[in-house]
């Protein structure tokens, strides 16, 4: 029968490589241990208000079609 704690002993040092490979290449993507992203070094990014204002407004002009929509269905 072969040697099975050499095997288990060679088995462990190869688990202990992955683990350690597995580690560098999660860095290397931005991910922690757990395989949640971890925070960048970018700041959080801000939009103006007149970039603001135009959003809204955009999303009023939606909003007021969509209301448009379900007015001619009632009708």
């Amino acid at each position: 029968m072969a040697d099975l704690a050499g095997i288990l002993k060679e088995l462990r040092q190869e688990r202990t490589k992955l683990d350690q490979a597995i580690e560098v290449i999660g860095n290397l993507v931005g991910r922690d241990g757990t395989g949640h992203k971890t925070r960048g070094s970018r700041p959080k990014r801000t939009l103006s208000v007149v970039a603001r204002r135009k959003i809204a407004a955009a999303q009023r002009a939606r909003w007021a079609k969509v209301r448009q929509i379900r007015a001619k269905k009632a009708a």
